[in-house]
């Protein structure tokens, strides 16, 4: 569908029963948040509020809460999209079938961006303070634009083609930010807006940077896409959505995205930063407060009828669940292309996406042997750690193809199972110390800072997992409530942590008790502050066991050893997913604006069969 803006998909989604209106007022701090989240929870419609308080213009949420709705979004565009996606991983396909790509080739040709310098007159200005100030959570440090578009320029290379468009996160107010005048950017150096930001610096001029909210759906999908080398997002939204992406210049020199709803305007100065933060955040945790790139605001643009669209961040399942599913339907088989040997990778959204990975690759180096062992999986972890956002990993779990050519990256419990019958781990597990890993996971002993590790397993059966908890269990006083939270895994509760010399003090006793106790069916032990709620569904013992762990520090072992600086152990392995002091808070609803969304539920509420 060719949606030439974002009205026009509402008027679409509410035409085919995809979306409700809230008329009346809500409250941005909490309250919008609060609905949204609760809408989402229900697999119910895109939210259109009418009526946002302090802010004239409505806005729109949970657009993309369903695969269902995003694929009814593109009904028209996916396939294509899909096979242009295929062509730029792999461009003999079109040299071998031309007229079976030749529809995609044209698809690409008519995306190309559009500059139309008349559109210019279909916006008027504002200014910050009325654009939604929207607050997701308690401890939120102020509003923040939660579905952006992020453009910049390449100052050596200048031009739409060379751009980039991103998704990061921007405080509108709040902090040590003038009103009005200053708002914040939360990015990566790594991402393409930072290494934007690295040549500008490097000339000592400031970036120029475009915020572009709204505009038709496939523009913030574009935002958000690990698109191959060489295709740019600009050409991807045009593509995905079958309207070439048309853009201008105003008369600062600023990139205007004439389809958009909204654009803000400004410059971020070379080493220029202030306070970022608090923000509830996609781990489930509120990422702390840290410095990053102050932006300078020039204009603030929206066209007339103009909608703002957000989203609520926090711990999966969330909106951009549905976003990473949409993506995988674009690009499933991107990464594997690029990775010899890879055959899947997939990012455990339960888990909080970056923590924690499944992969499954070949195992082909020694094929005379009567046992497969990790080899060539070792090789095409370091390619996945690598690569891109996958970088960001802490723990890698690899199986080898050739052990079950049935089994899915996307079954939790199948393939945690597939890997436990099979690790070896006095020989199977692969640490990376003193690395960076993303910054809004503070498991680790700073910023940025922290250790990963790869649990391969390759070959047949080493022991059956077992699904009860032993008669014969023998705990220390300091470890209680024991759970099988799968088969295998084995959750303990913990007393509370004080330190590293208390843990590895509880360690000891805990390996002297076990030492003599027959562990084989339970190769992982999980040490947590509440055994019942980890064990409860899978989804909470991924979430707690990889947010709240850093490799090199919580990982321990009965009977463990170290030979030639190789780390193993004899018996179960233990990872310590308890609370750290320097973890971040929890994100925890607000009870009293819960009550105000309950009381939108009842009898003639407006969320009345929607919740």
């Amino acid at each position: 569908m060719a949606y030439r803006s974002l009205a026009e998909c509402v008027k679409d989604l509410e035409k085919h029963g995809h979306l409700i209106r809230i008329k009346e007022e809500v409250d941005p701090h909490l309250e919008m948040a609060a609905i949204h989240l609760r809408v989402y929870e229900n697999k119910g419609p895109a939210i259109l509020f009418e009526k946002v308080k302090g802010s004239p213009f409505p806005a729109l949420s949970n657009l993309f809460g369903t695969l269902d709705r995003s694929k009814f979004i593109f009904r028209d565009t996916l396939p294509k999209v899909q096979q242009l996606v295929s062509l730029r991983n792999d461009p003999m396909k079109a040299l071998k079938n031309p007229f079976k790509y030749a529809g995609s080739a044209m698809s690409a040709l008519s995306a190309l961006p559009l500059k139309t310098p008349s559109a210019k007159r279909n916006f008027q200005k504002t200014s910050i303070s009325a654009l939604p100030q929207i607050i997701n959570w308690p401890m939120d440090g102020g509003p923040f634009v939660t579905m952006p578009q992020v453009y910049t320029e390449d100052v050596e290379k200048p031009g739409i083609l060379n751009a980039n468009l991103g998704m990061y996160r921007i405080q509108l107010g709040g902090n040590d930010y003038i009103q009005d005048k200053e708002i914040g950017l939360h990015y990566q150096i790594h991402r393409g807006i930072g290494v934007h930001q690295s040549k500008a610096n490097a000339r000592g001029l400031p970036l120029k940077v475009s915020i572009f909210v709204g505009g038709p759906p496939s523009h913030p999908l574009a935002a958000v896409m690990p698109l191959p080398e060489g295709l740019s997002e600009m050409t991807f939204a045009g593509a995905l959505g079958d309207r070439r992406f048309r853009y201008f210049y105003d008369e600062e020199g600023f990139c205007i995205s004439a389809d958009a709803d909204f654009i803000i305007t400004g410059t971020v100065q070379p080493n220029e930063n202030k306070p970022e933060g608090p923000f509830g955040d996609h781990l489930g945790y509120y990422s702390l407060t840290h410095p990053f790139p102050l932006m300078k605001v020039h204009n603030v643009y929206h066209k007339k009828d103009a909608i703002w669209s957000f989203t609520v961040v926090g711990r999966p399942p969330q909106e951009d669940t549905s976003f990473g599913a949409l993506i995988h339907e674009i690009t499933g088989s991107a990464i594997p292309q690029e990775i010899h040997g890879l055959k899947e990778v997939h990012a455990v959204d339960a888990a909080g996406v970056h923590p924690l990975l499944f992969a499954i690759g070949s195992e082909r180096y020694t094929p005379y042997l009567k046992d497969r062992k990790p080899q060539e999986i070792l090789t095409i972890a370091n390619h996945i750690l690598g690569k891109n956002q996958l970088s960001l990993a802490k723990y890698v779990f690899i199986a080898a193809r050739e052990d079950d050519e049935n089994l899915s990256t996307h079954h939790i419990e199948s393939f945690l199972s597939h890997i436990l019958e099979r690790i070896d781990l006095t020989t199977d597990l692969h640490f990376y110390t003193n690395t960076t890993i993303d910054t809004l996971d503070y498991s680790g002993d700073g910023l940025n800072s922290g250790s990963k590790v790869v649990f391969a397993a390759a070959g047949s059966k080493k022991r059956t997992l077992w699904d009860t908890v032993p008669h014969d269990l023998n705990l220390p006083t300091e470890f209680s409530r024991p759970n099988i939270a799968m088969p295998g895994v084995l959750v303990l509760k913990a007393d509370a942590y004080v330190n590293a010399e208390k843990t590895a003090a509880e360690i000891a006793l805990l390996n002297m008790a076990l030492m003599g106790t027959n562990l084989e069916g339970l190769p992982l032990i999980v040490l947590a502050d509440d055994a019942d709620f980890v064990a409860k569904t899978i989804d909470n013992l991924v979430w707690v066991t990889f947010t709240r762990s850093n490799p090199a520090a919580d990982i321990y072992g009965i009977n463990d050893f170290i030979v030639n600086k190789h780390w193993g152990c004899k018996g179960s392995l233990i990872i310590d997913a308890r609370r750290k002091p320097h973890h971040a808070p929890e994100l925890i609803k607000d009870v009293e604006t819960e009550k105000l969304v309950d009381r939108m539920a009842q009898q003639g509420g407006a969320l009345q069969g929607i919740i």
